[in-house]
């Protein structure tokens, strides 16, 4: 079994009831539909109970079970960081594999990184990071002091070139064949910074992380506000038609939901083929992730697609599937997790960066 790096102090911490639960039929159907679109309504546990055909009272008290079971991570919205004008990118590290979680602490203890997981590679340790627009050491700063911080062989930069799907859904529903069938293809989405006011960052300040399990969850961020529920879900339903925000959703631990693999495809392609290849590989139901990302001399793969199953087969199968779908793969690699060090939600416009700048940089 994996185990995870507390960013406290880098000690090996074991997956405590990490295996998965069982669920019964509603349950993975309010999982899907959690993870599909949380609405803004003013009573969204009623729409969802709608759509699930069963009664408010009774999607409460089983999503409250499922964040106490912790199969729920948290019900949340889920911001742009780009459309922010963070600076983000994916990293790949080269660092001591005997003793990786020393890096890990260090790493993760940027308020920028979202997400660290040990990988089955030369460059074993993959993290993703952003920056605010106004950092003064800038991404490309806090990259350089985190290879001195960490000690880090090498620290190679994969950031997005093209976003051809970002929607981290758990099929909870379809077996291994519905993992690795399509859906529709995708339209690459927008990567670029988009104008926002002060309204805009006080809703992110008041409504991003955990919403509260109860009828109306988004009442206590509108009374913060000072505004009434309806003004505040008609100015988030502007900022997500603004790309600010993409949806809000419930987020899920994969490995208690029974997702206990997820494999990083990689491929190598012909260059021309790119812009029509990433849109079809996206449309594969069990990948959650899928850019176009720069290659180097030693690594000449320029798409990336996350793969999540029950299984390192199921997720197999579903590159396997995609592979045979393609037909003009020149070279693929598959990269699986063994570690979690770190993964949560970004929280935005917060002093955290300016605090981390101003104790690290100096």
């Amino acid at each position: 079994m994996a185990s995870a790096v507390t960013p406290a102090t880098g000690k090996a911490r074991t997956r405590s009831g990490g295996a998965a639960v069982p669920l019964d039929d509603t349950d993975r159907r309010v999982l899907n539909l959690m993870q599909g679109s949380f609405p803004l309504h003013p009573r969204p546990y009623e729409a969802v109970a709608s759509e699930a055909q069963t009664t408010e009272a009774e999607i409460l008290q089983r999503v409250q079970r499922l964040l106490d079971e912790r199969i729920i991570r948290q019900v949340t919205p889920i911001y742009d960081t780009r459309a922010f004008g963070y600076g983000s990118m994916l990293v790949a590290a080269k660092v001591d594999p005997e003793h990786p979680w020393r890096a890990a602490t260090i790493v993760n203890s940027h308020p920028g990184v979202s997400h660290n997981y040990l990988r089955n590679h030369d460059f074993n340790m993959w993290f993703t990071i952003a920056v605010e627009e106004d950092s003064k050491l800038g991404l490309q700063g806090t990259l350089d002091l985190l290879q001195e911080l960490t000690g880090a062989e090498s620290i190679r930069q994969l950031p997005t070139l093209k976003l051809f799907k970002i929607r981290m859904d758990l099929e909870m529903e379809g077996d291994s064949r519905s993992l690795a069938s399509k859906v529709e293809a995708v339209e690459p989405a927008p990567t670029e910074r988009v104008d926002y006011d002060e309204r805009d960052v006080a809703v992110v300040q008041a409504t991003q992380g955990d919403l509260p399990v109860v009828s109306e969850p988004y009442a206590p961020a509108a009374a913060r506000l000072g505004m009434t529920v309806e003004a505040l879900l008609e100015h988030m339903a502007s900022m997500r038609e603004r790309t600010l925000l993409r949806r809000v959703a419930a987020i899920l631990f994969h490995r208690r939901a029974g997702f206990s693999a997820n494999g990083m495809g990689v491929w190598k392609v012909p260059e021309e083929r790119i812009a029509e290849l990433g849109p079809r590989m996206a449309a594969f139901r069990g990948i959650s992730h899928c850019y176009q990302r720069p290659t180097y001399p030693d690594w000449p793969y320029q798409i990336f697609t996350m793969a999540h199953g029950r299984s390192t087969q199921e997720c197999d199968g579903i590159l396997d599937a995609i592979e045979e779908e393609m037909g003009c793969i020149e070279a693929r690699s598959t990269l699986y997790s063994s570690t979690e060090f770190k993964k949560v939600r970004l929280l935005y416009f917060t002093d955290a960066f300016r605090r981390w700048e101003q104790e690290h940089a100096a």
